[in-house]
């Protein structure tokens, strides 16, 4: 029996699901600005329920089979004491040159270099690194490290999400060695697969956002749709990384995936830097507060939100708003 087959047989209820009608938790994401969760506007108010950080791989497994978690045990220990949760993000991608993978997958050829180059557009703009996610050696060694992830923390974080599936190489002419879209579907797939097997307690989200491949497909957001289908089947979450209601990138795909989800799919969106600078064609004005939640609420249903901890934005309109909903 393949992994995924063995884990449908052996699913249990999906993770944290709600009852309709619930307002959704509040996180606010420090992305890897860890020190500001000391802050004690965040560690003291009462609607946020906790902090969304992001770990690399790289930092996570610094040499093979030796994982470094003691970061994270020390800021989940900082949480409890003031009530509050913590999420994970664990990212194999980086933005820069900056490489997300240990060091013993570049070196071990078994691995095809470990990582790659992804590109962006058809004239191949340069957008950093994502790990081999289509290339099973590469794909197995993820899969441990979330496993050992869970064997220490499931049950006792909220959740963990994994890296958005948005990677660019929509162009074939810069697809790396081993690189099809439906072998990088595939690959999707079986991440969150280990993911749900792994994680029994803690949530498990799927930052699904767009599909390389999609936009070459007659038939719509067959690959993107497709992540959300078995997300719904192994009991997975789904979202994404950036909380744009009004562009039309995020209208045609994950949008109207995540609003017409099945009720117990949880679901999180996070509002990262530059999204409440983001215009709102209703008002000609910037995005507001406001706006978000209600699309949050009203025409999402999500579990979560992931306020994202830019400033003046957070101090200025953020927490106010949270400390309006409370009263």
């Amino acid at each position: 029996m393949g992994s995924i087959a063995l884990l449908l047989a052996l699913l249990v209820a999906p993770c944290g699901s709600r009852p309709t009608g619930t307002a959704p938790s509040h996180f606010v994401f420090f992305a890897r600005d860890h020190e500001r969760m000391l802050d004690s506007t965040f560690l003291a108010h009462p609607r946020i329920a906790g902090a969304q950080l992001t770990y690399t791989w790289r930092e996570l497994e610094p040499e093979r089979d030796r994982y470094d978690f003691a970061p994270i045990r020390e800021r989940l220990a900082i949480l409890r004491r003031h009530g509050k949760a913590l999420f994970l993000q664990i990212s194999d991608v980086t933005f820069s040159e900056r490489l997300p993978v240990p060091d013993y997958l570049l070196a071990d050829s078994v691995f095809h270099g470990g990582a790659a180059r992804k590109y962006e557009g058809d004239d191949g703009a340069f957008d950093g690194w994502v790990a081999r996610r289509w290339d099973p050696a590469v794909r197995a060694r993820f899969a441990r490290l979330l496993g050992a992830l869970a064997r220490e923390f499931d049950g006792e974080i909220e959740g963990i999400n994994l890296p958005e599936t948005a990677i660019g190489f929509e162009s074939t002419k810069y697809h790396p060695p081993g690189f099809t879209f439906d072998a990088y579907a595939e690959g999707v797939r079986e991440t969150m697969a280990a993911a749900r097997r792994a994680f029994d307690r803690s949530c498990v989200i799927v930052y699904a956002n767009f599909m390389p491949g999609d936009g070459r497909q007659p038939n719509g957001r067959q690959f993107l749709r497709g992540i959300y289908e078995f997300a719904a089947r192994i009991g997975v979450g789904v979202g994404g990384s950036d909380f744009l209601p009004f562009r039309e990138g995020q209208q045609r795909n994950s949008l109207p995936l995540i609003a017409s989800r099945g009720p117990d799919v949880i679901a999180g969106l996070a509002v990262q830097d530059g999204n409440l600078a983001e215009m709102d064609p209703t008002t000609n004005q910037p995005v507001t507060v406001d706006a978000l939640y209600r699309y949050a609420v009203d025409r999402l249903r999500l579990d979560y939100i992931f306020w994202g901890s830019e400033e003046p934005y957070l101090s200025r309109d953020v927490l106010p708003y949270l400390d309006g909903l409370a009263r």
